[in-house]
């Protein structure tokens, strides 16, 4: 098994991703994206930790994990569904132009 460490670097990276993406991106497909990548170095830190406090993955570590996998493609679908309908309508899906075309 590898050290604690690897895993939480790993999910830094993954954590800067996601981040960079949602902060900087303006197409809404990237921006889901970003969240989705998020979500999963959430799910890598829950393992990493419910690992190394046992010795072995804890059940109850992958059951939660494996809920929140269900929420996040249940998350997803909800933000395709409104990333189709704001192009179907708009002809865009920049966040900039959606956020002028309230006005």
């Amino acid at each position: 098994m590898l050290a604690i460490h690897v895993y939480l670097t790993a999910v830094l990276f993954l954590s800067l991703i996601g981040l960079y993406s949602m902060a900087f991106k303006r197409n809404m497909i990237r921006i889901l994206l970003g969240l989705e990548i998020i979500l999963n170095a959430a799910n890598l830190s829950f393992i990493a930790f419910s690992a190394r406090f046992t010795g072995q993955v804890d059940l109850l570590g992958q059951s939660i994990v494996v809920m929140s996998i269900v929420l996040g493609g249940c998350v997803v679908a909800i933000g395709l569904s409104m990333v189709l309908n704001a192009y179907k309508h708009y002809k865009t899906l920049d966040v900039r132009e959606l956020r002028r075309l309230k006005w």
